[in-house]
């Protein structure tokens, strides 16, 4: 993977840590909800608990969801150095548990209504990752 400089002066992309745990086994068909409930500091297991609920009609479960996750991604950011803004890239798929639930917040603010709150977090996604915009709808 190459690294390149930011030559406007950027912060430097954040990577979050790798814990391949809850993806293997999300992957692997175990409940999301199971494996919340074992990591609770995994924001892909809240990112799909977020999606399973919002399939299913359930919009304000969703919401909930993906809030949880949502903040568990922007600890594990602040914990990786990350100062509030610059580049997540989904391409680290360490990131796409944060990026899954912050585009889900997204979806479930503007479906309840909350427009402010959809345009903050759709903006938030699209700084943080144009990939994962394009990719997540």
């Amino acid at each position: 993977m190459a690294i390149h400089k930011d030559l406007l002066g950027g912060p430097p992309p954040t990577h979050l840590p790798d814990d391949p745990e809850p993806r293997e086994l999300l992957a692997n068909g175990t409940a999301p909800a199971d494996v919340a409930a074992k990591y609770p500091t995994s924001s892909l297991a809240w990112a799909q608990l977020a999606d399973e609920a919002f399939e299913r009609g359930g919009v304000v479960e969703s919401y909930a969801y993906a809030r949880t996750g949502y903040h568990r991604g922007l600890d594990a950011l602040r914990r990786s150095g990350w100062k509030g803004h610059g580049p997540v890239p989904w391409e680290h798929e360490p990131n796409r548990g944060f990026l899954r639930a912050l585009h889900a917040l997204a979806r479930a603010a503007q479906s309840i209504g909350e427009q402010e709150e959809y345009e903050r977090c759709a903006g938030f996604l699209r700084d943080s990752s144009e990939t994962a915009a394009k990719t997540l709808g």
